[in-house]
């Protein structure tokens, strides 16, 4: 016994260690790209990567938000509309085809489930060309539309509601519906309330999905005006094709990271809390 439970012990330290020395090679580039913030372009491409700058400076924000950087405020409005109500959106959608499947009974349902867990199966970049070209015949390229209507619908939370919805207690609907609620009341009144922790669990997913979303902003916005955060930083680290503005790209992916952070702040409690409660399904 003695020995198996040192075996133990040496392997907990060794497993331990390496996800410490992960997590430290993991965390490294990420404060590394905070220090060059607040570093002058000078210091970043001499090569002296440090954690602590060396010539502590405010002037990358600055210029970042500068009338020769003007668009960076628009960008960053885009993408949080583009975010917002593309999260809404899937919300909306997706927890009603999950409650769909795992409620109402209609023809064919089972088979529209299977589809869909098929269709799971299918890598975004493959419909890139095929959202590009019906985007050009409906004239959304180049606008803000065109970065939210191929992507209204989620598939893989539309069955995370459906696993959440069929482990939801009918007693409570049948209550509903004899205290005279119909359908839709019992599914917006009794059921989407909740359901908060999936919602939330899901809203999570989907905002960072909108809000790093490169390819298709890449695929479908062209003028400067319409650019994300992403597509924007991108010209912005080589606005002039032969400069590389390292400075004022730390200091945007800088910024662009505090929504995350601030979504992930006020969802924290519920995320974890549907995590879980998927788990248990």
């Amino acid at each position: 016994m003695t020995n198996k439970s040192s075996k133990a012990t040496a392997l907990k330290v060794l497993l331990y260690v390496i996800l410490i020395i992960y997590a430290l090679t993991t965390l490294y580039p990420f404060l590394w790209a905070i220090s060059a913030s607040f570093e002058p372009l000078r210091v970043i491409v001499s090569g002296s990567m440090s954690l602590i700058p060396k010539e502590f400076t405010f002037s990358n924000y600055q210029q970042i938000f500068s009338s020769g950087s003007a668009s960076f405020p628009q960008w960053f409005l885009n993408s949080v509309i583009i975010s917002v109500i593309g999260t809404a959106i899937n919300i909306f959608f997706n927890s009603m085809a999950g409650y769909s499947l795992a409620r109402l009974s209609y023809p064919g349902r089972d088979k529209i489930y299977y589809a869909f867990l098929a269709l799971m199966m299918v890598p975004g970049q493959v419909l890139l060309v095929p959202n590009y070209v019906l985007l050009t015949n409906l004239g959304m390229i180049d606008t803000l539309t065109s970065m939210i209507i191929p992507s209204a619908i989620n598939i893989s939370f539309i069955f995370m509601m459906r696993q959440f919805f069929l482990s939801f207690p009918k007693d409570v609907e049948e209550a509903a519906r004899i205290d005279g609620l119909s359908s839709t009341g019992v599914f917006f009144r009794i059921v989407m309330p909740m359901a908060r922790p999936s919602i939330a669990t899901q809203a999570v997913f989907i905002f960072m999905g909108f809000w790093n979303n490169f390819s298709n902003a890449i695929w479908y916005l062209k003028s400067p005006q319409n650019y994300t955060l992403t597509q924007g930083l991108q010209t912005l680290i080589s606005s002039d094709g032969h400069s590389n503005y390292w400075n004022l790209g730390m200091a945007g992916s800088v910024i662009t990271i505090i929504p995350i952070v601030i979504i992930y702040i006020i969802f924290n409690k519920y995320l974890l809390q549907g995590v879980r409660m998927d788990g248990e399904k």
